[in-house]
């Protein structure tokens, strides 16, 4: 029988959000005592207190049962070096796989990894992304690195980190600040905190397309798509309204305006030719600035058996056909995290291909044209 794929999570945030506090914290949790944990270095805040035995200079055994490896060299051919030993029985099975980021990780290269190098793909599947965020540094950090704006928009968790340093009337403004600004760079993305013990294990690890414990995936969960629409609406009201409700003015810097988020639906199928040449224009054409794209798509060829799609930047994951529609809700489904691409543009490319009856040639040449200029 084959195995069902071991679950990548990448946990990620910028410098001093609390990435390894909170991880130190989730390893206690016998939810994740089967899980192996990739870090890029052990720090002087790191999970050292958790070790209890070295099984080589690589591969540690941590208190919780976990093991835990660091990155040397390149991150494909450290995690090949786990799955290996695995298979061989050098270490014992886990069923999970967490990957620490550098607080100044653009974090598309990781999810590279995990979605396009073959031999991962034969084992793993991209399970999600968590992003931690400082509360009290955040609005500041959000202003001045763009590294930390992609880190949030390509979430599918956000933790809120020392929520408890935010005292007062004015604590309480700033709290309400970075929600509103996590919202609007990702409306769908789920909200956790850690003082009040929301941020726990099984909240932030069940979150993706491909838990091996259930039997059909929660597409709908997992596109959020109803989230995306909802946080367009708003977005258009802060643009008309805004400024009569607050006055915070964010720095020149920031690049929340460059960055957004939505989703898009399509009754008609797309042959599957038609959506290879769509993902080939797209990652021609808008492939740097495509932080992320998911989505579940009708195809004509079977459209009681749609593909689940899943992008960063140039690299698709390769298309999963699932056996039946997981809802009751047939349509294609796309929701796209992007900088400086507009809506129109991709809808139209897509609605292109799936015209079927008249002006589908037209439509698609002037769809082109329009992406030349």
């Amino acid at each position: 029988m084959p195995q069902p794929p071991i679950p990548v999570a990448v946990l990620t945030g910028f410098l001093g959000a609390g990435k390894t506090t909170l991880l130190n914290f989730l390893l206690k949790d016998p939810f994740l005592a089967d899980a192996a944990v990739i870090i890029n270095e052990f720090g002087d805040v790191g999970i050292d207190h958790l070790l209890v035995e070295r099984s080589d200079e690589n591969v540690v055994e941590m208190a919780s049962g976990c093991l835990c490896c660091t990155i040397r060299g390149d991150l494909i051919d450290t995690m090949h070096d786990l799955l290996a030993r695995r298979g061989r029985g050098e270490i014992k099975a886990f069923n999970r796989i967490i990957i620490e980021t550098t607080g100044l990780a653009d974090p598309a290269p990781v999810l590279h990894a995990v979605m396009s190098d073959p031999g991962l793909l034969a084992t793993c599947r991209l399970e999600g992304v968590i992003t931690v965020v400082d509360a009290f540094n955040g609005m500041a950090t959000l202003d001045a690195h763009a590294e930390a704006v992609k880190q949030v928009a390509v979430a599918d968790r956000i933790v809120l980190t020392k929520v408890d340093l935010l005292e007062g009337r004015e604590g309480e403004d700033m709290l309400f600040a970075i929600i509103a600004r996590l919202r609007k760079l990702n409306p769908a993305a789920r909200l956790l905190t850690t003082h009040r013990n929301e941020a726990t294990a099984e909240r932030l690890f069940t979150m993706g397309l491909f838990d091996p414990t259930k039997k059909t995936p929660d597409v709908q969960n997992w596109l959020a798509a109803e989230a995306y629409a909802t946080g367009e609406k708003r977005g258009r009201r802060h643009a008309h309204h805004g400024h009569h409700h607050h006055d915070h003015h964010h720095d020149v810097s920031r690049h929340d305006e460059h960055i957004r988020s939505f989703s898009f639906t399509e009754a008609n199928a797309i042959s599957p030719q038609g959506l290879e040449l769509f993902l080939e224009l797209l990652r021609s054409y808008h492939g740097a600035n495509m932080l992320r794209m998911k989505g579940i798509v009708k195809l004509a060829d079977d459209p009681s058996s749609p593909v689940v799609l899943h992008g960063v930047q140039h690299v698709f994951h390769p298309p999963v056909r699932l056996a039946a529609w997981p809802d009751a809700d047939h349509r294609t489904r796309l929701v796209f995290i992007v900088k400086d691409i507009e809506k129109p543009m991709i809808e139209g490319l897509f609605k292109a291909f799936t015209d079927q009856i008249s002006g589908g040639a037209d439509a698609f040449t002037d769809t082109t044209l329009s992406l030349n200029r």
